[in-house]
């Protein structure tokens, strides 16, 4: 919230500054306009040098002499001014310095006499100066109020969203607490009918249920973990080519009961992060391909060496066009019909596999296929940090 605030009254801050240059160019020019003006009027309006206009002071030269208004600052006249507009005839205006104080000059020929106009600049300084000391206390100020302001809007938008996350942290602790009992006894009770089946024709099927109990059980782990905001599973480098190995031929029964056949292409890849959360984004790809599936679903790992790519391609009808750009937003789903295969359905599932690829510094995409079908691909840093 303090953050959210702070970049409000910087963007206040940045637009002030802006806006004060504006002013301050725009204030410059339109004064050195007043005071060309001013001089040329002096110049235009000067029988003597006797009564010249406020902080001005001018200086006739004719064949006969020099005439000055009292009180001109040492230094001038301008001679070399003079000069100029008595050989050249043409006007001249310039900005000159002497010791601590800068005067504008305006020198011209009327007549038989070079006239020379001396305006002092102090005052216009001191109100520059002025003006640039308002705009930056009404700067500061501003963003001093932008940054409260921000902050107590944000505390106002952000507590329900915290309260939200809470809420669904504390379901997820209760949910994952309940779940480890009877997950815990499941797991037993497949390993103690192991021991009974050893040498049984069923053995191979126990095994992969015992495989399947202790899967889930590393994925209830990963998501008590997610909902903890006080620790941090510890990323640790695996065989995803492995991983993906078991994945499939744990979708193996449920792709056979939709008469659809799973292909994996995988080449040997390790990658780092947490194996479980990786694990659950897999079978939701997986789900998602057999699910919508006419035959066929191929699952494809490689890897560039700096990042793995793990693609699961069907053969289905593809994906909704107005799904599509949300297929990875938490509940996005096309209308129920009576064929599911024509239309795709989308839930949870596939806004997890974005979750957890952010986890992993990576992404996730979607498209359809020229020649029918949709590819879901998750793509991931090889070293997945953050």
């Amino acid at each position: 919230m303090l953050r959210i605030g702070l970049q409000s009254g910087a963007a206040v801050l940045v637009t002030v500054l802006l806006l004060s240059v504006a002013v301050i160019v725009v204030v410059s020019h339109n004064a050195r306009d007043d005071q060309n003006r001013s001089l040329a009027t002096a110049i235009a309006e000067a029988d003597d040098v006797n009564d010249p206009p406020a902080r001005t002071w001018l200086v006739i030269r004719r064949a006969g002499g020099t005439q000055v208004s009292p009180g001109l600052p040492p230094g001038l006249p301008d001679e070399a001014a003079i000069w100029q507009a008595d050989h050249n005839g043409a006007p001249r205006t310039a900005e000159v310095s002497i010791g601590d104080r800068r005067y504008r000059i305006r020198t011209e020929q009327r007549g038989d006499a070079v006239i020379q106009a001396v305006y002092d600049l102090q005052a216009a300084q001191h109100a520059a100066r002025r003006l640039v000391t308002a705009l930056l206390m009404c700067g500061a100020i501003g963003m001093l109020l932008a940054v409260l302001t921000g902050a107590w809007v944000a505390r106002r938008a952000v507590t329900p969203l915290i309260a939200a996350l809470a809420l669904q942290r504390r379901f997820v602790a209760d949910a994952g607490h309940e779940l480890r009992t009877p997950l815990t006894l499941l797991s037993t009770r497949a390993q103690l009918l192991r021991r009974h089946l050893r040498g049984h024709p069923a053995e191979a099927e126990v095994d992969s249920l015992v495989v399947d109990a202790g899967q889930l059980a590393d994925i209830l782990d990963d998501l008590l973990l997610a909902a903890d905001p006080r620790q941090e599973a510890q990323r640790r480098p695996f065989d995803l080519a492995a991983l993906l190995r078991e994945a499939v031929a744990a979708a193996e029964p449920a792709a056979g009961q939709r008469g659809v056949q799973l292909e994996l292409i995988a080449a040997p890849v390790r990658a780092q992060g947490f194996q479980a959360g990786l694990r659950r984004a897999v079978n939701a790809l997986l789900d998602n391909g057999i699910r919508h599936a006419d035959r066929m679903v191929r699952v494809v790992l490689d890897s560039d060496g700096r990042h793995v790519r793990i693609d699961v391609a069907d053969d289905g009808p593809g994906i909704d066009t107005d799904v599509l750009p949300l297929l990875f937003t938490r509940f996005a789903s096309t209308p129920i019909t009576a064929s599911p295969s024509e239309r795709r359905r989308y839930g949870l599932g596939l806004s997890l596999v974005s979750d957890i690829a952010a986890r992993h510094g990576g992404t996730v995409s979607a498209r359809n296929r020229d020649g029918g079908g949709a590819t879901l691909s998750m793509t991931l840093p090889t070293g997945s940090q953050r």
